[in-house]
């Protein structure tokens, strides 16, 4: 079958082969025919080494597919169920799967670098990144990482549920509950910035100002429910002019140091950062004890919508079914798996807000 492969961490482009085998089909696995796959940020981020991620692998972590095969063992899934993939596999035996917080659970973490795939030529091994490599015709997972969807879900906004989506929209939604009338700031107009501002929105903010240095973006971001956009060199003025001196809630959806110290000065008293952005383990925040102490401003880090995925995943849906967020209109790019690299250049570029890679 076909895959784009990261033979080295790097490396600018994937390699697309037609010699490569899904493996590791066993009992507690499925089998997955992907059908589309968007194109996230953390994919580039772990192609350079800030996210870690053994090569060789298979990038692609946000997919949509059909189960095409359920080994012994698996419940819950048959053949023919629409699914999407989920990075972070809950266990469900661990104290944070036991208490609902799945997303939290490390299990996961543990399948960096297992075998997910093996290049006929010469015999390599790769894994898929982060345990599920969707960028490939087929993956074989384990069932607790896939999230059964209804048939009527697109697989291409399907494939954008799969993660950044559900980061954004989980985010207002269960880490910072955004009261009806807040003011609200996300720094970042990508597709997990998108998305918290859709997520803003569907919890009734009153102000939702958007921040970022392209602007492109900042007007695409209004056609979402943002009520102003700025680029970054404004926000400390527009922050000192609303009551209280700044923002209710900040999200930061980059995942840089310098971005999280911008959102903490722009928020109010008692207000709340909110920390989206994957960065780098070595890129450190710098706060005083004294500013953290005196001004009680919370920050709070989100990782995969802040609640167990499959829970914000059912509410996604119901709102998308709903018509209250707009997925069709987060894909502004469409290409083929063997057009990924011009994926890959599109997301650099900042051109695209997310692009979706079919396999059909």
């Amino acid at each position: 079958m076909r895959a784009a492969v990261l033979h080295k961490t790097g490396q600018d482009t994937l390699d697309v082969r037609e010699d490569v085998t899904a493996v590791g089909f066993r009992r507690g696995s499925v089998r997955v025919r992907m059908r589309a796959a968007s194109l996230c940020h953390s994919d580039l981020s772990a192609m350079n080494g800030v996210l870690p991620q053994p090569a060789p692998f298979v990038p692609g972590h946000e997919g949509a597919g059909d189960v095409v095969e359920v080994a012994e063992g698996v419940t819950g899934f048959a053949v023919g169920d629409r699914v999407v993939l989920c990075w972070m596999a809950p266990c469900g035996r661990c104290d944070h799967c036991a208490k609902d917080r799945g997303h939290l659970c490390v299990a996961s973490l543990r399948r960096l670098g297992a075998p997910g795939f093996r290049i006929e030529e010469g015999g390599v091994i790769a894994s898929g990144f982060y345990g599920t490599g969707a960028f490939a015709d087929e993956v074989v997972v384990s069932a607790n990482a896939l999230i059964k969807i209804p048939a009527d879900l697109p697989y291409e906004a399907a494939a954008l549920i799969g993660c950044g989506v559900t980061t954004g929209i989980g985010a207002a939604v269960n880490t910072a509950k955004v009261e009806p009338g807040a003011s609200v700031a996300v720094i970042g107009a990508g597709g997990v910035g998108i998305a918290t501002v859709q997520g803003a929105r569907v919890c009734g903010a009153g102000r939702i100002t958007v921040v970022d240095p392209v602007a492109s973006r900042r007007e695409r971001a209004l056609d979402f429910g943002a009520t102003e956009a700025i680029a970054p060199d404004d926000l400390k003025a527009v922050a000192k002019k609303l009551p209280g001196g700044g923002f209710d809630y900040v999200f930061e959806a980059v995942g840089r140091a310098a971005t999280v110290r911008a959102g903490y000065d722009a928020a109010r008293r008692g207000g709340a950062v909110v920390v989206i952005g994957a960065g780098a383990q070595d890129d450190l925040a710098e706060f005083t004890m004294g500013e953290l102490f005196f001004n009680e401003k919370r920050l709070l880090p989100s990782l995969y919508g802040g609640a167990t995925v499959g829970r914000t995943v059912a509410l996604v849906v119901d709102l998308w079914r709903a018509g209250r967020i707009d997925l069709d209109g987060m894909i502004t790019h469409r290409v083929g798996l063997a057009d990924v690299n011009e994926a890959i250049a599109q997301m650099r570029s900042g051109e695209a807000l997310r692009t979706v890679v079919t396999m059909d």
